[in-house]
């Protein structure tokens, strides 16, 4: 159990940790949440508890694929925010054209025989 709660303390630790950095610097703030760190703790976490390395292949490639759908939520959201829509309203409505994205890249991959 201790195991899970260091899991959670240093995963929320490095998300608190970038939008405190962002409050001061949006670029450092973006930079640092441009690195996959939420991937690369995954893969550790993943590593760690299975001593798989197919798996964390996997995980590694398929993060590869749905990151490219996820890039619409960062093209949507400034839109619809400089278009002077509420916040939360742009947000949701972001969040589900990254969502209808997600679901047409892996419609997409599996037409094309490439499994997740």
């Amino acid at each position: 159990m201790s195991y899970y709660l260091v899991k959670i303390a240093v995963t929320t630790l490095l998300i608190v940790l970038i939008s405190e950095i962002a409050k001061r610097s949006t670029l450092i703030g973006a930079i640092l949440a441009s690195v996959p760190i939420v991937s690369v703790l995954a893969m550790i976490w993943l590593y760690i508890d299975t001593r798989d390395i197919d798996r964390v292949s996997t995980l590694a490639t398929s993060v590869f694929w749905l990151v490219l759908p996820s890039l619409a939520l960062f093209i949507v959201l400034p839109v619809l925010l400089k278009q002077g829509l509420n916040f939360y309203l742009s947000l949701g409505a972001a969040i589900a054209v990254t969502v209808g994205c997600y679901w047409l890249m892996v419609y997409v991959l599996h037409y094309f025989g490439i499994k997740l």
